[in-house]
């Protein structure tokens, strides 16, 4: 039979590389996104796309619950993908700034899980496979925001993994460096209506370098992968007979699980602080 898979964020980036990818390799993808239009798009290319905000949770009942009626009531793996950034020194996010961001990243994330377990529970298998990022790993300056939510993804996923021991759902976290993708365009209006940094007492950092890397394009990161590098590692979290706990992506991530294993945190700050 068709394996199935549930995708969020596809709209562009690595979750509509994922879809295409996955497809590709035989299963029947359902390229859920945010906006009813990007949607339709993945409807012309021949895709099941369900429409799931994850800030709105009746649109994440819906949409699973669409998914299920297609396919009789069985889904074999869910990725969770979507999520968006908040730029900006933590002494400037605002509480609803913060609030704003966890309800997608974090809490989105954890009502879609909650709802897809049992069907999974009730099939004796599954595969729940969350993309965190190099930065639930280690901190960097001005991603704070962004940072709490992978840091909390991170905690989530290994409480479940270990939760769900012995059911046949296997739980997997991806963790990705910089990838190719439109996180940081899309950051822009979220950082303009959360952060004011022309009062802040940091200013003349914004102006150095977070506004720029913002706004102005310097092309690829240093080690920048294509998001295909991000499907390759998802095709072997869900296709693994055993899969790892966590599947490093780009050089970036490596060097920072390595570095945290073997460095003094203070050492760490040190390297850290001046990115």
């Amino acid at each position: 039979m068709q394996k199935s898979i549930l995708i969020t964020g596809c709209s562009s980036g690595i979750g509509l590389d994922a879809a295409h990818g996955m497809r590709a390799r035989g299963w029947r993808v359902f390229a859920a996104c945010r906006h009813q239009r990007d949607c339709d798009r993945l409807r012309a290319q021949g895709f099941d796309s369900p429409r799931i905000d994850y800030t709105d949770a009746e649109t994440i009942t819906s949409g699973l619950a669409s998914v299920l009626e297609a396919t009789g009531g069985t889904l074999d793996a869910l990725f969770n993908n979507g999520a968006h950034g908040l730029p900006g020194a933590i002494e400037d996010v605002p509480t609803d700034g913060l609030r704003h961001i966890f309800e997608t990243n974090v809490f989105g994330w954890h009502e879609l899980t909650r709802q897809v377990i049992p069907v999974m529970r009730a099939q004796g298998h599954g595969r729940i496979v969350q993309n965190s990022s190099v930065l639930g790993l280690v901190a960097f300056p001005w991603r704070g925001a962004y940072v709490a939510t992978k840091y909390a993804i991170e905690g989530l996923t290994d409480t479940m993994r270990l939760e769900l021991r012995g059911t046949g759902i296997k739980v997997v976290l991806i963790e990705p460096g910089p990838i190719t993708s439109k996180l940081r365009e899309k950051a822009i209006p979220i950082f303009e209506r959360f952060i004011d940094w022309e009062n802040s007492a940091l200013r003349d950092k914004y102006e150095g370098s977070l506004l720029k890397r913002l706004y102005e394009d310097s092309g690829p990161d240093r080690f920048e992968l294509p998001a295909s590098a991000v499907t390759d590692k998802l095709a072997r979290a869900l296709e693994a007979k055993s899969p790892k706990a966590r599947y490093y992506v780009t050089t970036p991530t490596y060097i920072a699980g390595y570095l945290r294993r073997i460095l003094p945190t203070g050492t760490i700050d040190r390297i850290l602080s001046g990115i």
